[in-house]
């Protein structure tokens, strides 16, 4: 188990935290439970409701529907954020490539430091924001006017 001031530094490294203060990070870090995967082993099924965002710290996890991978994410990438603001069922499972360490943040803790805090819920909406983004150009890439 980390101490909050490894919590902490982890946070801060992380996109969604890159602007918050440390003392307010301190606040998040108590809220935050670790998460150790085999890889393999599943952590988000598609279709089960979604109450919360996942950091990965360490490892690698694959976002995917069925056999069609959409995302690798490693070390410093989020995934669920969008449950933190609108819990409604999961739109991929998420499966450890490899053993991973996450850190897992649960919606009704994170609302009251986010009401405290809007920093907070900017960088939630700039993460989703940027998923949004980088889900268009994969798209693009694969069925764009562009892809040659």
């Amino acid at each position: 188990m980390l101490l909050t001031i490894e919590r902490v530094a982890l946070l801060k490294s992380i996109d969604i935290f890159a602007e918050t203060p440390d003392h307010i990070l301190a606040s998040v870090a108590r809220i935050v439970e670790e998460v150790e995967l085999a890889a393999g082993e599943c952590l988000i099924e598609e279709g089960e409701s979604g109450d919360c965002l996942y950091i990965v710290i360490d490892g690698e996890v694959r976002v995917h529907s069925n056999e069609r991978t959409i995302l690798i994410l490693g070390s410093g990438k989020t995934v669920g954020e969008l449950a933190l603001l609108d819990p409604q069922p999961r739109a991929a499972s998420v499966t450890a490539v490899a053993e991973s360490f996450l850190f897992r943040i649960s919606r009704d803790p994170f609302v009251e430091v986010m009401a405290d805090r809007p920093e907070i819920a900017e960088g939630v909406i700039r993460a989703l924001a940027n998923r949004i983004r980088e889900q268009g150009h994969i798209m693009a890439g694969e069925s764009g006017p562009d892809n040659k």
